[in-house]
């Protein structure tokens, strides 16, 4: 399905743009956005008979206005991302002379301190599978067998979410060809299809490989039809690649069993492995890699909010915070 919405003709520097947004293999979630954000700017400035290469100042404001009036800050927010990344992109390409937004005000969100887990709410997760796997059998000989399966994949799930970092979508298209477990490796194609290495502690390598020994085989025997087999790693109940929805689904099914905090999600993990990296002691550069961000500023939020480390800092590193200067 195209990105490009039906009135994109009437506009060649949007369908221009949005090409240039697929050759550089944004998500279609991300084409999507930018269609909508851009192709609704656009309609209003041709609406009030302004140019949109050289929009003045009150339009701009106007604009801001509007979409005040009728989204959420965070909306306003993606939307004027979208916008500029619109404006700078035509005039690298010298179909504008500048972003007109560089001279207006817009309105910035407070910076969020990402969700963590603590350690030992990571280990309620887990020890909530394994109770999953220890329950009695029952006496249907298949359903016990595709319960263990599912619990063997949550297991794997959780471990590897936590062990490598990884977003929930590259959870999702992890392929069997892309795990070496040997290694401790998983290759892993994330924002902007770059390809990067997470690592797999030991914890998440046995999780792995008893899911693939013993639960995954079982949930592919109950694939109907003739398709071929899934690549990816993790599958549903019925042998089919297990879906962002259906990740999203079964870890919150497992948050509000192990009484977690309303709003903990797949992503939290992620946020949890970044900031007890930070707190053992990790580099921020190599935690930037890990996570795959391009930008180094991306992954300072992380040192925000992990005050352990920040402590440990303090004493270590101020003369005044030091335990043989105390009094």
């Amino acid at each position: 399905m195209s990105a490009v919405p039906a009135d994109a003709a009437v506009e060649p520097a949007l369908a221009r743009f949005l090409r240039s947004l697929a050759a550089r293999d944004a998500s279609i979630h991300t084409q999507r956005a930018y269609a909508t954000a851009v192709g609704g700017y656009l309609t209003w400035l041709g609406a009030i008979g302004a140019d949109w290469r050289s929009p003045a100042r009150a339009d701009l404001r106007a604009y801001l206005a509007v979409l005040g009036e009728n989204h959420a800050r965070t909306t306003v927010a993606q939307r004027l991302a979208a916008i500029r990344a619109f404006h700078r992109w035509a005039t690298r390409n010298d179909l504008a002379p500048g972003d007109p937004w560089g001279a207006i005000a817009t309105p910035r969100l407070p910076r969020r301190l990402p969700r963590v887990l603590e350690v030992e709410q990571v280990g309620r997760l887990l020890a909530l599978v394994d109770g999953d796997l220890a329950a009695p059998p029952g006496p249907d000989p298949v359903r016990a067998a595709v319960r263990i399966a599912l619990a063997l994949r949550d297991r794997a799930l959780v471990e590897t979410a936590y062990a490598a970092g990884l977003r929930i979508s590259e959870l999702a298209a992890a392929q069997l060809g892309a795990l070496d477990l040997r290694r401790a490796e998983i290759r892993v194609l994330g924002k902007g299809r770059k390809e990067r290495i997470g690592l797999l502690g030991r914890p998440a390598r046995a999780a792995l490989a008893a899911y693939l020994e013993d639960g995954r085989p079982v949930l592919l025997e109950r694939r109907v039809g003739d398709d071929p087999s899934p690549v990816e790693i993790f599958l549903n109940h019925a042998g089919g690649p297990l879906g962002v929805r259906g990740l999203r689904y079964r870890l919150d099914r497992l948050r509000r069993r192990a009484g977690l905090p309303l709003g903990v999600s797949p992503h939290t993990l992620r946020h949890s492995f970044a900031t007890h990296l930070l707190d053992g002691g990790a580099d921020l550069r190599v935690v930037q890699e890990l996570l795959g961000h391009a930008n180094l500023a991306t992954t300072q939020i992380y040192t925000h909010v992990s005050p352990g480390r920040l402590q440990t800092a303090y004493r270590e590193a101020h003369p005044r915070a030091r335990r043989d200067n105390a009094p």
